[in-house]
């Protein structure tokens, strides 16, 4: 980092002429920080000391110095500024000079802005994190252990390097026991430094001989080096040496590839792990496997794990993406030669993230970094989706920030684009999504975390060597002195030019000034001045700029200014003319697509690469069965090359490919398809027969036999080529010239007593093979043992889980008797030499089929034939077999064919034109031409038997002829025979199948249809249909139909009649089918129909006008009302509808002629309802009449149906407390006495009792119980029966419930009492009372109560005393007030007041007295007389 210039007090005090401020540094390596208002730089540098601080030394001998030309500046600005300074400093003053300036330096340092530094932090961590994981790598040996051989007593040290970030835990082992020093400190001594273990062991002795392993582990993965001790002994024992003598040394038995893995498929974003095992354990200094992609070594990563335990080796990648796809190799280095194993891998597209969206991009790279610029390329996709690709976006990712963004709004057409505005010092990641009109797809993989920063960094630093060993670093700012203003950049030029963008590139400044450096973009047409802002608001830090508004067809020239805050430079040189570049185009498709066979699932590719390849990156191959245009992308990374091998394929399917060319602009079209290809393998040389055995031997001939090669090349083997070695001799001959079409071979001309090996060529159309290992020794001596010889030929047929079929052929020599029988036996496993016998009695037939085997077990089996003399000798073994039926396993089927014939059947996969099926009986017999014949087709075989008998029963075998494992069989037996000749006769006299027999359908017009179906005709169908005894055709009331397509036949009448009865038959016939169908329509079935037919012709007329589309009926709603309603339809506006009932106009009806419904509602059913209802709707085109007699049981029926929704309205039953005691009721909708009610207490029924009282009003239905006792509690039960049903309700009267019923009726009661006892008027006084002036007015009220109650009377609420004017009466029952000779001042309210212990009660009246000649008040009693 940059530190801060101080000036030097002591120096400013011994030279005052000194201009520039001097900084010195100290030797060692020291990290500064920067202050709150300085740029951080995350790199590790050496502190950088001004120019003007360099020591005098150095500036005096500045001419040796090497410089930059800025230091001609510099000289130039000196000179200017203090031409009349001369100076001298001697060397132990400029010493001085240098403590003094160091001491300041640490001063300063302590003083640094400690705020600046918690800013920078978190910063500064980030960046450390980010260095830290570019630096991560798994531990590795470099410099493996190796092998020491000493004698004992001598010192030796054992080495390795190891690699690893972060560092790696080292553990030493000995003989896999951990090695501790401090069990002898004085023997051993561990040293680790820099990467380098040594183990040092002193005095060694045997007991320090074995095997030395170090295992290095760290959270990324683990790696081990081996190595072997020996110590030799003066006395001559090697100490160690059994680490040497292990089998794994004998090169013999070295280990090899065993299980290796094929051409895999995974799907993007999946894991993938790549196995293979060796053929024993590695040994331990071979246990680095290397594994290599496209020929690149990989290495264990965050993605890459790589193991190596015992015999087996995998790499595993834990999320694969497209630019993984390629050819995985694993590697292992041999005794004398590097063993290689390499499959392809194929990386599928995973799902789209749309519907048709098109797949991931790929190999997306960064380039060209800078402090705020990148410039991405990426590859297109292979996969469209449902359109084609119209463009991507562009996402980027802050690492600090930790989510995605789109970088650019429209699309980018090319797979390159120019990222600007980024922030410096900022780790990010890119990743690119194709976009089609579907919209846009997954995400490629995103790239490596890439960090911005100014590449030019390290170039503007020069560390500079001085006394000591010290050093000097020095920067071009520090050089460049006093120059503050930058100056203008150089070199203003495109550096990228595509269609829609230009990227400016140019050379920074020099001087560049002393502060960071932005720059202005300034552009003008070509040939004009007038120079607009081209950055505008953008601030551009990097000497790199897009950009994206240029015109087509226009020239631009371009400048650049430079900025720092001491100002702005004058522009730089304008650039050249620049434009935009032409659209570039997709390449061309490739040509010439070859297609060549390779093996049975795979194809090699070849095609031309275009014309103009110079753009091209490669090929996306696409493939699809002939015929078919089903493509499928085959690879999803691009080929470099023109030839490709594809893999994954059917076998035995034809395909055809095409190929795309891919680059920049994107894939061309498709190229033209290749010729269709069978996929199957390609012809090679047969591999070597084995097992010779000796058949024969007459003492000058012996006659051979041998196994077929297992793998015939592709081409069936055309013959055998023997070669003979007299051992005598030892050398080979051949032995025929004619190649030997069979298994067997007689070769002749021997000599007797010799011994004679053989070996056996197989050839074919590609060439002869390879010879198969020499038989053992055979002697030429004439055999004469009276046993049999062996069988040979021993072969296996119909392999399925648990069985097998053997073959064999009998033996060519016989013995002293013919052979009677043979004998099998087994050996479980490949290799056992346990054999057991499989029969006890002889069997007679060359074949056998072998049953109750352990599916999946593997066996062997041979075969001794047998003769009145023993048993001979055994075959020669056969070939170990794993018993368990193959995936595409199929059995010989039994069935008639089309045209009546028996036939056997056998389907095969992966057949083509040169496979053939060979039928044979009984396995060896040939089949007689004459009695079936066997046809190829295209998916097996067909075996047709001509007339079959009992001479053709048996077992019927087939084979494929390239291909035995294939077979199967079938035994004929009698049983058959007798089915399928009935299901023949059948096939030769067919019927024609009935689907439905004649049926008769009236339509609502009254026309009558007679129909019948059978199952689909051809077109040469015939019919002949026939009524009553004689054939009919369509007539004016008759019309036949007949469609052959549907197999159906109808015959259709107008007006069905009674000359129409009688018997139809229709006779059919198709080809070789025929049937025929009779309807007997006589009868009841006749006149039923011809009834139904009248019937629904008059009702088709009425309905000509407007007529009911549902009759009057009556229905009862939730709300017991009654509900007549009616539908018409086919009205129009003057349709009129009118109700009746019993001749009566009905008026209350309501009708929505909209739906033509009219309803007459009825709240309350009475007797009168009943009665006859009609309803008439008419216009001018007719009248229709529906009638509805609510009469007699129809009335009762309504009275049932109104009786139970009453009931189901009925609520639960509630209790109400009276003063006489309870009332149980029920609340319904209305309540009718059609509905029967009956109260039960405790299941018993209530009767007439003085205590109950039963009732029932409209609305409800209750029961009273007088005086109640604890004799009422129990349940009672509610019954209302509507004359079918039973509706309940209950109530349980116990507990809290008659506890609370009863004390309310015991209120109620007291209540009543009191209530009858109050005092209280019975009879009294008007409202208001009107009285002429001078009369006498007299008021009587009368009273009761009990006791007798206290009577007061009161004026305006006064009580009045009784006065000469007022005369008060009082009797127990009665009280009178007179008022004599009345007055305007006895005007007034008057009150009586009664009382007793009861309770009491007021009653008011109101006197008016008027004047003579006034009218008393129109609502008041006139009342009053004349004393």
């Amino acid at each position: 980092m940059d530190t801060k210039m101080v000036m030097q007090r002591e120096q400013e005090e011994q030279s005052s002429q000194m201009s520039h401020s001097m900084q010195l540094s100290s030797q060692i390596k020291k990290r500064t920080f920067t202050s709150s208002d300085e740029e951080a730089s995350y790199s590790d540098f050496y502190p950088i000391i001004s120019a003007d601080l360099m020591s005098v030394k150095e500036i005096l001998n500045m001419d040796n110095f090497p410089h930059h030309r800025t230091w001609d500046i510099l000289k130039e600005t000196l000179a200017e500024e203090y031409h009349r300074d001369e100076w001298t400093m001697f060397g132990n003053e400029a010493e001085k000079v240098e403590l003094d300036v160091i001491r300041n330096q640490h001063a300063l340092r302590r003083r640094v802005d400690t705020m600046a530094i918690r800013k920078q932090v978190k910063k500064a961590s980030a960046h450390m994190k980010y260095l830290e994981h570019l630096s991560q790598k798994a531990p590795d040996f470099p410099i493996p252990l190796r092998a020491h051989t000493v004698w004992e007593g001598m010192t030796v040290t054992l080495s390795c390097i190891v690699q690893g970030c972060p560092p790696p835990k080292v553990t030493w082992f000995k003989d896999s026991v951990p090695l501790r020093m401090s069990d002898q400190p004085w023997n051993y001594s561990l040293q680790q430094k820099c990467g380098l273990n040594s183990l040092e062991i002193r005095r060694c002795s045997p007991d320090d001989a074995g095997e030395y392993k170090v295992i290095a582990k760290s959270p990324l993965g683990e790696a081990r080096t081996f190595g072997t001790l020996l110590v030799n002994s003066h006395h001559g024992a090697v100490a160690g040496s059994e680490h040497w003598r292990t089998p794994a040394f004998n090169r013999g038995q070295e280990a090899q590839f065993g299980n290796t893995f094929p051409p895999t498929w995974v799907t993007e974003g999946d894991s993938l792990t790549l196995q293979v095992t060796f053929t024993s354990a590695l040994l331990p200094f071979r246990q680095d496997v290397t594994w290599f992609r496209d020929g690149i070594q990989l290495y264990p990563s965050s993605n890459v794990d790589i193991k190596t335990v015992d015999d087996k080796a995998s790499v595993t990648l834990k999320a694969a993406h497209k630019k993984h796809e390629g050819v995985y190799t694993a590697r292992l280095r041999t005794w004398d030669e590097m063993q290689e194993h390499s499959a392809f891998v194929y990386v599928e597209d995973a799902s789209a993230a749309v519907v048709g969206g098109p797949a991931s991009p790929l190999a997306v790279q960064v380039t060209d970094i800078n402090k705020d610029y990148v410039f991405l390329t990426w590859q297109p996709p292979s996969a469209d989706g449902a359109s084609p690709v119209e463009g991507y976006y562009v996402e980027r990712c802050d690492i600090n920030e930790g989510h995605w963004v789109r970088c650019n709004v429209h699309i980018q057409k090319m797979c390159y684009y120019p990222m600007f505005g980024l922030k410096e010092g900022t780790p990010y990641q890119f990743r690119v999504r194709a976009v089609n009109q579907a919209g846009a797809g997954r995400p490629s993989k995103a790239t490596e975390p890439v960090l911005t920063a100014d590449p030019l960094e390290h170039s503007r630093t020069t560390v500079v060597k001085v006394d000591r060993g010290r050093t000097v670093t020095i920067t071009k700012n520090e050089l460049e002195g006093r120059v503050k203003a930058p100056f203008p950049p150089t070199n203003v030029h495109a550096c990228e030019v595509s269609e829609t963008y230009v990227v400016l590139s140019w050379t920074e400044p020099e001087p560049r000034g002393s502060e960071p450096l932005t720059f202005y973009v300034e552009r003008s047409l070509a040939g004009k001045s007038s120079w607009e802002l081209a950055s505008l608001d953008m601030e551009v830090n990097s000497p790199r700029f897009p950009v994206f508004d240029l015109a087509k067809g226009k020239q631009y020239c371009f400048r650049v200014r430079s900025i720092n805050k001491y100002g702005v430079s004058d522009p730089s040189e304008p650039s050249a003319p620049i434009s935009l570049a032409k659209p570039q185009e997709v390449p061309a498709p490739p040509h010439s697509v070859l297609a060549i066979r390779d093996t049975d699932t795979s194809v090699l590719l070849q095609w031309q690469e275009p014309e103009a390849k110079d753009d091209v990156l490669g090929y996306y191959v696409y493939c699809s069965e002939s015929g078919k245009q089903d493509w499928k992308t085959v690879n999803n990374k691009p080929v470099p090359k023109t030839r490709f091998t594809v893999h994954g394929l059917k076998n035995r399917t034809e395909y055809v490919f095409r190929v795309k060319s891919v680059s920049r602009a994107g894939n061309s079209s498709y190229s033209d398809e290749s010729r269709p290809i069978l996929v199957k393998a390609a012809i090679s040389v047969p591999s070597a027969p084995s097992a010779i055995a000796l058949l024969l031997c007459t003492g000058s001939e012996m006659v051979l036999g041998w196994r077929a090669p297992v793998c015939h090349g592709g081409d069936p083997v055309r013959g055998y080529y023997l070669d003979q070695m007299d051992k005598s001799m030892e050398t080979w001959r051949e032995v025929n010239v004619e190649p030997a079409k069979e298994r067997q071979f007689k070769v002749c001309n021997l000599t007797s007593g010799n011994l004679y090996q053989f070996r056996v060529f197989a050839a074919n159309m590609a060439g002869v093979g390879k010879p198969s290992e020499a038989s053992e020794a055979f002697l030429c001596e004439k055999w004469t043992m009276p046993e049999p010889g062996c069988p040979y030929d021993v072969q296996f047929r119909e392999v399925r889980d648990g069985s097998l079929v053997l073959l064999w052929a009998a033996p060519l020599y016989e013995g002293w008797s013919p052979v009677t029988g043979y004998f099998l036996e087994i050996s479980q496993g490949d290799q056992s030499d346990d054999w057991t016998a499989l029969n006890e009695k002889p069997i007679y037939d060359t074949h056998h089929k072998v049953s109750d085997l352990q599916a999946g077990q593997t066996y062997r089996l041979r075969v001794l034939a047998v003769n009145e003399a023993g048993v001979g000798c055994a075959s020669l073994s056969s070939e170990p077999v794993t018993v368990e039926s193959q995936t595409d396993a199929k059995n010989v089927e039994i069935g008639v064919d089309d045209d009546g014939f028996i036939f056997l059947g056998y389907e095969a996969d992966d057949t083509d034109d040169e496979s053939k099926c060979l039928w044979n009986k009984n396995y060896t017999e040939p089949i007689d031409a004459s009695r079936a014949r066997a046809d190829a087709k295209k998916d097996g075989s067909v075996l047709t038997f001509t007339d079959p008998s009992e001479e053709d029963l048996g077992l019927y075998t087939v084979e494929m002829s390239d291909n035995s494992n294939q077979s199967s069989s079938y035994d004929f037996t009698a049983e058959d025979l007798e089915r399928l000749k009935e299901l023949s006769w059948q096939v030769r006299n067919p019927l024609i199948a009935l689907k439905s027999d004649w049926q008769v359908e009236v339509s609502e017009q009254g026309n009558v249809r007679l129909w019948l179906q059978t199952e689909s005709l051809s077109d040469d169908a015939e019919l002949r249909l026939v009524f009553n005894d004689r054939e009919i055709t369509s007539a004016p009331h008759r019309k036949i139909n007949f469609d052959k397509a549907k197999g159906q036949v109808e015959i259709l009448f107008d007006q069905l009649s009674q000359e129409d009865e009688g018997s139809y038959t229709a006779q059919l016939k198709d080809g070789r089918a025929k049937n025929q169908f009779t309807l007997v329509f006589v009868d009841q079935k006749f006149h039923q129909t011809l009834a139904l037919a009248d019937k629904k012709r008059r009702d088709h007329r009425r309905k000509s006008g407007p007529y009911f589309q549902e009759y009057l009926l009556w229905s009862v709603n939730e709300e017991c009302e009654l509900i007549i309603k009616c539908k018409v339809t086919n009205t129009n506006k003057d349709t009129s509808l009118k109700w009746f009932k019993e001749g009566v106009a009905v008026t209350r009806v309501v009708y929505d002629q909209a739906s033509g419904v009219s309803t007459l509602t009825i709240p309350q059913v009475t007797k009168k309802e009943a009665g006859s209802f009609r309803a008439v709707v008419s216009d001018g085109r007719g009248e229709d009449v529906s009638t509805l007699e609510l009469l007699d049981d129809e009335y009762g029926k309504l009275l049932q149906q109104l009786s139970k929704q009453c009931a189901l309205s009925a609520s639960p039953l509630e209790i109400q407390s009276t003063a006489v005691g309870f009332r149980l009721y029920c609340s319904l909708k209305y309540y009718i006495s059609h509905l029967k009610t009956s109260w039960h207490f405790k299941e018993k029924k209530i009767g007439q009792e003085a205590r109950t009282k039963p009732g029932s009003n409209m609305e409800k239905v209750w029961i009273e119980i007088c005086n109640p006792t604890e004799n009422d509690k129990g349940k009672y039960t509610l019954e209302m029966f509507d004359g079918k049903e039973t509706h309940k309700r209950y109530l349980d009267l116990s507990g809290q419930v008659f506890a609370d019923a009863l004390l309310e009726h015991q209120r109620l009661k007291q209540a009543a009492i009191d209530e009858k006892n109050r005092a209280k008027v019975t009879k009294g006084l008007p409202d208001v009372v009107a009285i002429m002036e001078g009369k006498s007015l007299c008021l009587t009220c009368f009273i009761d109560g009990e006791p007798a109650p206290e009577i007061t009377w009161l004026r305006n609420d006064k009580e009045i005393a009784n006065q000469n004017q007022f005369a008060i009466t009082k009797e127990p029952k009665c009280s009178t007030i007179t008022i004599n000779d009345v007055n305007v001042a006895d005007s007034g309210k008057y009150c009586i007041f009664v009382r007793n212990k009861y309770g009491s009660e007021t009653v008011d009246v109101t006197v008016s007295v008027y004047k003579h000649g006034e009218k008393p008040p129109t609502h008041a009693v006139e009342m009053g007389f004349y004393a």
